[in-house]
């Protein structure tokens, strides 16, 4: 038995070579708090359906790969507290002794590009941690193994963003500003960085994916979209929480796994709730930036 199962409604797009956007898990099920988690995946797989387009979110339920998941689905997996975060190393282990898995950016992109979905939107990738090198997100390597386009609002504002960067660099990963010129730095419009090219449309998007596919290149595809400016909070301001947190999380002893979901939460506090907000709202606009390259990819095909 094959260890993924596609929703018919997923099956059915992908048979018809219709428009499609997947969507990771693990910012259902770790990344955002109750009942939040579940309001927000159902309201981005809305703006998806309400674009024209099939939204995919990717998971494990009952020790299988999904592929599409219903309302009802989406609601155990935003419920359950007994759920190992899935990337590209953890498939094995969670598909033979975890019921439910969260999916993250890498291993959703895996499975996505797996069952031949080219369009994956997110909040913000994982990258370099800061303070070490060494400590480097998957998300990275798998972006550099797999053609894709990866909609999202740059790389998560916790992390070493300039070497962050630097890396795609290395991993021959273009990133596109999408209507901007300036790197996002996930709540906030403005990172003090540039991306390599702006576009102002989804067919300047889908044009320079098939020229660096055609070219050769098997990696993904950046699309960076800012924050919506009603929710982004400013940069400066931003680091600012930022390095309140890492000292909280430090005197507190707090490392490894456990750090990314401290940082976000404390950040939350500290901006009284502006963070989860901004967070709410660029998981939705980059959603429907997503449908919209989705659909110009689907009609270039015909």
């Amino acid at each position: 038995m094959s260890p993924i199962k596609i929703s018919p409604k997923v099956k059915h797009a992908l048979d018809s070579h219709s428009a499609i956007v997947a969507l990771e898990s693990a910012v259902i099920t770790h990344g955002l708090p109750r009942p939040m988690n579940f309001q927000v995946a159902v309201e981005v797989e809305r703006v998806i359906t309400d674009g024209g387009v099939v939204p995919a979110t990717i998971c494990i339920a009952n020790q299988q790969i999904q592929v599409g998941l219903t309302t009802d689905e989406l609601k155990t997996l935003a419920n359950d507290t007994n759920i190992r975060k899935v990337s590209t190393k953890d498939f094995g282990i969670a598909l033979t002794t975890h019921i439910y898995g969260g999916t993250t950016v890498a291993g959703t992109i895996a499975i996505a590009s797996q069952v031949g979905i080219q369009v994956f939107s997110t909040g913000g990738i994982g990258g370099v941690h800061q303070g070490s090198t060494f400590d480097v997100s998957a998300d990275l390597f798998c972006l550099a193994r797999t053609p894709i386009l990866v909609v999202c609002s740059g790389a998560k504002s916790i992390l070493d963003l300039p070497a962050t960067i630097e890396v795609l660099e290395s991993y021959g990963i273009p990133i596109i500003g999408y209507q901007t010129q300036d790197f996002p730095a996930f709540y906030s419009i403005h990172s003090g960085l540039k991306v390599d090219e702006r576009v102002d449309s989804p067919q300047e998007v889908v044009s320079i994916a098939r020229a660096h596919w055609q070219a050769g290149n098997q990696s993904a595809v950046l699309i960076t979209v800012p924050p919506p400016a009603s929710s982004a909070i400013d940069h400066l301001k931003m680091q600012s929480y930022l390095k309140t947190a890492v000292q909280d999380a430090s005197q507190k002893g707090i490392h490894g796994p456990a750090t990314t979901p401290f940082l976000l939460q404390r950040l939350s506090e500290l901006s009284n709730g502006l963070s989860l907000q901004a967070n709410r709202d660029l998981l939705i606009h980059n959603a429907e930036v997503a449908a919209e390259i989705a659909k110009t990819l689907a009609l270039s095909k015909e």
